[in-house]
């Protein structure tokens, strides 16, 4: 088959190798439709020592399995008998693996082996481009569900989304779903605002326009000093803010505010199988939008869309690849 092969530090290369084979208990699903996200670009750029060249990035994928079935795919393989998987807590299993990282190759391929527990059909009225959202989507989702549970309904009035990549996008539409109505989303970048000045019920802003506000639920869905300072500055007192983003650094946090102001910080990582499901099922039943803020490009193509994306050429919050 062919994939798209991460070789070394900004080197991508479209190339033959070998089909995967499928353990016990797991199915051949044939790649329709795989989102590039911004670990993928980390693992490009060599920041990310847990995705060493050579290897298969990728891992946000949709197709088509060995019996025919339309399915997404959920990345994250876990062990379902450790105290977090016990605990319903799955993505902290101790053994958890993804797909795009040793042992398990990534998705930017004609096919990926996955166990059948983790996938998820995907109904007629559902296109594969728009199934593959489904992990990306769910990264948010979890992160919001956690988010309102720690702080009581009367003060889940308004959201501050700082990103408008495909995590932040995915965090305003998983907060007004999940009952937030007034949401704000803010980019620096013109032609990604531009991009996302659509009808889908949050607001995009400029960073700038929102300086001084005040909002009871932050996403920092870019994970900079800048952005965590910014999420320091803007979260009410009493509030939570939702560290999803994992851009680089180690300060920002305003630690005297978040203290004297009892400010909840919370690390999200990946989701729950439960997560997955539920955020499915949001995505099939039209809950969070007309999943159109993509573009598709062939998995040929893959090396000029990182370089795009690298660029900020890229209007769309997410670029699909298809093998």
């Amino acid at each position: 088959m062919k994939a798209l092969v991460y070789t070394g530090v900004e080197t991508l290369e479209h190339r033959a190798v070998p089909d995967p084979e499928p353990g016990e208990g797991e199915l051949l699903v044939r790649i329709d439709s795989v989102g590039i996200c911004g670990s993928d670009m980390h693992a490009f750029l060599g920041h990310d020592d847990r995705r060493p060249a050579p290897l298969i990035l990728g891992h946000e994928g949709a197709g088509v399995t060995q019996d025919g079935r339309r399915v997404t795919i959920n990345p994250l393989v876990t062990c379902g008998t450790c105290r977090s998987c016990r605990a319903g807590r799955d993505n902290l299993c101790s053994t958890r693996q993804i797909i795009s990282m040793p042992p398990r190759e990534g998705a930017f391929a004609e096919a990926v082996a996955m166990p059948e527990r983790n996938l998820v059909e995907v109904p007629d009225h559902v296109t594969l481009e728009q199934a593959s959202l489904a992990e990306p989507i769910a990264v948010s989702w979890h992160a919001v569900r956690l988010g309102l549970e720690a702080v009581p309904d009367d003060m889940r009035q308004n959201a501050l989304v700082i990103g408008g990549g495909a995590i932040g996008v995915a965090a305003a539409l998983s907060l007004l779903a999940q009952g937030v109505k007034d949401v704000t989303l803010t980019d620096p970048n013109p032609l990604r605002r531009a991009f996302l000045g659509l009808e889908a019920g949050y607001r995009v802003a400029d960073p700038d326009s929102v300086l001084g506000a005040q909002f009871d639920i932050t996403v920092d869905a870019v994970g900079f000093d800048a952005t965590r300072a910014a999420a320091s500055a803007a979260t009410h007192p009493g509030g939570v803010i939702l560290h999803i983003g994992l851009g680089g650094g180690a300060a920002g946090f305003d630690i005297r505010r978040i203290t004297l102001q009892e400010i909840t910080v919370i690390g999200t990582y990946t989701y729950t199988a439960q997560d997955f499901r539920d955020t499915c099922a949001a995505m099939f039943d039209g809950r969070l939008g007309p999943l159109d803020w993509v573009e598709t490009r062939s998995l040929a193509e893959g090396a000029s869309a990182f370089a795009d994306i690298r660029s900020g050429k890229t209007s769309a919050p997410k670029i699909i690849l298809k093998p």
